[in-house]
């Protein structure tokens, strides 16, 4: 009886991957320069960062580990490694997608009415909700006075990764951002082909070498949630609890809250800050004149 010589499809998957991403500079992928490398082209982490997926999935896919790559992994791979349509092709027979993950719908996040009409009445305390990829939903006034030094209120990585006031506003930024990209990665691990996520993921590793640094690594547990110390342009230092509170009737949105500690400096800055932003109050003289 004549062997089966034809190559284990597997296998062939890892050595394409490997082959493309040797032939991918970092200057064509849209990275920044490294100085000299030890191999050529892109690092598996860099692939991974690309494509939106975590170093250790990309990994289990070039060793031969990660058997059932779904469609719109694999585009996101073709993406990262600028694949033709000859090696698209390639790619998608080699790896032999299930067709069963091959729509994924687009997650639509909306936030209930009452819960804007909730934080919206906390005049005292910042409070806002976020989506699963970290996308700011929901503020209330308060919020968005204390973050009135970022350019754009959009998404807590891009502001924490892409805006230079995080450098000056966060007392402690790098902890901010171990915290972010741990929590990322942990949505991103029970959703791996989230457009949105594989979206963010992709804009950030092009546009941050810290995020993709952060993104490379294995995290084992999200860090915990503490004080947070920040310097606000106006008001000055402030000392914020940060609490966040899963919300049971739209899975994957938080509710985050800032406390201040009672009768304390950083008391009185928010509510300086939530001063500074009220309408003017009439006087009752001026009202009564008004009215008649």
């Amino acid at each position: 009886m004549d062997n089966d010589t034809r190559p284990d499809p597997v296998e062939g998957l890892g050595r394409f991957l490997r082959s493309r991403r040797e032939r991918v500079s970092p200057a064509d992928a849209g990275l920044p320069g490294s100085g000299r490398r030890r191999v050529p082209g892109l690092r598996r982490d860099e692939v991974a960062a690309l494509a939106g997926v975590s170093a250790g999935y990309y990994s289990r896919l070039e060793q031969g580990r990660e058997l059932s790559p779904s469609v719109r992994v694999l585009e996101a791979m073709a993406r990262a490694l600028r694949l033709g349509d000859e090696d698209r092709r390639e790619l998608f027979r080699l790896a032999r997608p299930t067709a069963r993950r091959t729509k994924s719908p687009v997650r639509v996040e909306r936030v209930r009415p009452h819960l804007r009409q909730l934080i919206e009445s906390w005049t005292r305390t910042p409070a806002f909700i976020i989506g699963h990829a970290q996308d700011l939903l929901a503020t209330n006034d308060l919020t968005d006075a204390l973050y009135g030094d970022f350019a754009q209120q959009d998404n807590v990585l891009r502001m924490l990764f892409l805006d230079p006031a995080a450098k000056t506003f966060y007392r402690n930024a790098e902890r901010a951002k171990d915290r972010a990209v741990a929590d990322l990665q942990q949505t991103a691990a029970s959703t791996p082909e989230d457009p949105r996520i594989l979206e963010l993921v992709g804009e950030l590793s092009v546009r941050s070498g810290e995020f993709r640094s952060l993104w490379a690594r294995e995290y084992t547990r999200v860090p915990p949630y503490e004080v947070k110390r920040m310097r606000h342009s106006v008001v000055g230092e402030l000392e914020l609890r940060h609490e966040a509170l899963g919300i049971r009737s739209a899975p994957g949105q938080q509710l985050i809250i800032l406390q201040a500690e009672p009768d304390s400096p950083s008391a009185d800055a928010l509510a300086l800050l939530g001063s500074l932003g009220a309408p003017e109050v009439p006087h009752q003289q001026d009202a009564a004149r008004d009215a008649q």
